[in-house]
């Protein structure tokens, strides 16, 4: 069965082509006066998701897919790129802040603060789930947790100056 590997392949090539758009929008935006938040728990993230897609693409081998949990994760993808397009320019891997520059408040940030965390989440235990690596997803959304409990203290101390509570 072939179809684990392709899902797998899919989800590489959809992160590694993030990548690329987070450079470019990374050296955009700091030529135009940005600065990077938070760059020394940044390598823990992408540690994190590369053992993430390492121990899956280990593991999958000729497991059954589950179908309505295939279903759920091509849902995400939808929710994935609403953000990505919300943001457009403004997206990137990483806490880039553009001083002055008014927070995004379109989209689906008129409903939670950090929506691509939210979908980052469901796709790091709904893809392991899908191939019935329960052990997978649950490892993985504990370290994600914990590496975001970090993150989105940092994001909300540079976008909102330490007024958590403010509305994005």
């Amino acid at each position: 069965m072939i179809w684990p590997y392709a899902i797998m392949a899919f989800v590489t090539a959809q992160r590694l082509a993030e990548l690329i758009v987070d450079r470019r929008n990374t050296t955009r935006l700091l030529a135009a006066g940005a600065f990077e938040a938070g760059a020394a728990h940044y390598p823990w993230i992408v540690a994190m998701h590369a053992a993430w897609l390492a121990t899956l693409w280990t593991t999958v081998g000729q497991r059954e897919i589950a179908i309505p949990l295939l279903g759920i994760y091509a849902v995400l993808q939808f929710f994935r790129l609403w953000v990505l397009l919300t943001l457009g320019m403004r997206w990137t891997t990483r806490i880039i802040v553009t001083p002055n520059a008014p927070l995004v408040a379109t989209g689906p940030f008129r409903f939670v603060r950090h929506p691509n965390y939210a979908v980052v989440t469901a796709e790091i235990a709904v893809l392991p789930l899908m191939f019935g690596l329960w052990w997978v997803a649950l490892i993985f959304t504990l370290l994600n947790a914990a590496l975001l409990s970090i993150r989105i203290r940092i994001e909300n101390r540079a976008l909102y100056g330490g007024q958590e509570g403010t509305s994005a």
